[in-house]
């Protein structure tokens, strides 16, 4: 596995190296020090399998460079590692195409089983994002990520994702699985459009169908849905295929 690391501070940039290469096999890690460094790398050199990438650059927004990337290389996949843990930047980042997003105060394990979700073509977001629905977040927490449970409650009382069955048993067609695999990579319509060779409305009407199987209102939620269907191992015989992904 080939990895772009994207951090400007060096301590950091040098620990991640570090932990990220004893996750052993054939994994190397390259560095990049800024969002000038990281883009002149891909250009210089495409092929990598995975990117991560934190948020607070001396040289670029960190949103505006997972944006960049997702639309300039749409096949390789980006999981923002970040100090802030806010729930607002962990649904931006989902928004803009992340297929992960790990706060820097995790744990190595955590960071594992992000990197092993995401490089199986899941969605990771952090475990305390997938509590329970009820908890409420003290005053002293402010905007923190379990905070984004009150946003799901709001937008899907209804739904019961947190114990959702596999996607097998949800009665998806052929084609919203596909749309879905697709709505998870961060694609918008209108790739998904292009990559199916389906009409956008057409996009629009499975995209629509998926999300209320899955019992949410948007996109982000049903990320949240899937990541925790995956936590609960329901989605251990559904994977995108290779032209999926």
């Amino acid at each position: 596995m080939k990895v772009l690391l994207i951090d400007d501070h060096p301590l950091i940039l040098s620990a991640l190296q570090s932990v990220i290469e004893g996750l052993g096999g054939d994994t190397t890690v390259v560095g990049a020090g800024s969002a000038r460094a990281a883009r002149d790398t891909l250009k210089a050199d495409p092929d990598f399998d995975l990117v991560l990438l934190d948020l607070q650059l001396g040289d670029a927004d960190g949103f505006d460079v997972l944006t960049e990337f997702r639309a300039r290389y749409p096949a390789l996949p980006v999981v923002v590692v970040s100090a802030s843990d806010r729930s607002s930047d962990v649904i931006r980042a989902i928004d803009a195409g992340a297929m992960g997003f790990v706060p820097k105060r995790s744990s190595n394990d955590a960071l594992f089983e992000a990197l092993h979700m995401v490089m199986s073509g899941s969605i990771y977001v952090p475990t305390m994002l997938m509590g329970s629905m009820d908890r409420q977040p003290s005053k002293s927490e402010g905007d923190t990520v379990p905070s984004v449970l009150q946003v799901v409650r709001e937008h899907a009382d209804d739904s019961d994702f947190q114990s959702a069955p596999g996607l097998d048993t949800l009665g998806l067609t052929p084609r919203q699985t596909e749309v879905l695999a697709l709505l998870l990579q961060g694609k918008p319509n209108k790739l998904i459009a292009r990559d199916l060779n389906l009409s956008v409305e057409t996009v629009k009407d499975h995209v629509a169908a998926v999300l209320r199987t899955l019992g949410v209102s948007s996109r982000t939620q049903a990320v949240l849905a899937v990541s925790q269907m995956s936590r609960q191992g329901g989605l251990s015989a559904w994977r995108p295929t290779p032209r999926e992904r």
